[in-house]
């Protein structure tokens, strides 16, 4: 089948954007967990090379994310959620992360990456099933150098190896090894989502340069294209989801995708073995 960018195509890109873009918002989650797995269901249908598809997914996802975190950061920053200092050290391990993941990420087979995806959705999905709100005692003294950067390490592999934002892991890491405020969390978590997104998605464009049967519009495994077709969509989505989600129950959502997410995950898992 060969690569084609239809006005059916288009439209089903434009669709998946919109959809990931309100989930995000409505259940409060990176929109990487949905975006993933719709990219390589709809790379597919778009006729790309089979061997390329999953880590064009991961790529174009990052590429996506990166505009609708820096948003996010704006927003949590004028509230005064975002702090200067950890974010400096948050970002530098956040950046060496998001190389050796990407770059691990890089060298496995797509079949290895789709069936890995699987099992951290699955493990996504059980933790927000399970999920129990737990805050530690918050901390009254300035967080030493090294536990921001090794946070930034773990948050920043973890996003660039799966192509997603990785506030799933950075957030509960700052609230409970950095023991900082859940909305300090949040926010520094969106800014380190910035600077991982765009070191992973760069390094994704590094380690797909040049290979052969790129579709149309790619740098490296960076579809540039749909990423420009679905960021904007995704993130005045995001907004929509955000007020929606005053007017429903916030929990009961938040267990029907997680069994959904668990479903995908162990779909895409199977899928390895047969």
């Amino acid at each position: 089948m060969p690569m084609n960018f239809s006005v059916i195509t288009i439209l089903l890109f434009l669709s998946l954007g919109s959809f990931a873009g309100f989930l995000a918002g409505l259940l409060g989650i990176g929109g990487g967990i949905i975006l993933v797995p719709l990219f390589i269901w709809a790379f597919t249908a778009a006729g790309f090379p089979p061997d390329l598809i999953v880590h064009a997914a991961f790529g174009t996802s990052l590429a996506v994310i990166l505009p609708t975190s820096f948003s996010s950061t704006l927003g949590h920053r004028k509230k005064g959620n975002v702090e200067g200092r950890q974010v400096l050290y948050l970002a530098i391990g956040g950046i060496l992360g998001a190389i050796i993941g990407a770059s691990l990420a890089a060298g496995l087979s797509g079949d290895w990456l789709k069936a890995l995806f699987g099992l951290m959705l699955i493990g996504v999905g059980l933790r927000m099933f399970l999920s129990r709100s737990y805050l530690p005692p918050e901390r009254d003294d300035q967080v030493p150098i090294w536990q921001l950067g090794t946070v930034g390490l773990a948050g920043g592999a973890f996003s660039a190896f799966f192509g997603v934002g990785g506030g799933v892991i950075a957030v509960p890491l700052m609230v409970i090894f950095l023991r900082l405020p859940i909305h300090l969390a949040v926010g520094n978590s969106s800014a380190l989502i910035v600077v991982s997104s765009f070191a992973g998605a760069l390094s994704y464009v590094g380690h797909g340069w040049g290979f052969p049967g790129l579709p149309p519009f790619s740098l490296g495994y960076v579809n540039c294209f749909v990423a420009a077709l679905v960021a904007p969509l995704t993130i005045l989505a995001a907004r929509l989801g955000v007020r929606v989600a005053v007017h429903v129950s916030h929990a009961n959502l938040v267990k029907v995708f997680a069994m959904v997410l668990i479903l995908v995950g162990a779909r895409m898992t199977v899928m390895l073995f047969f």
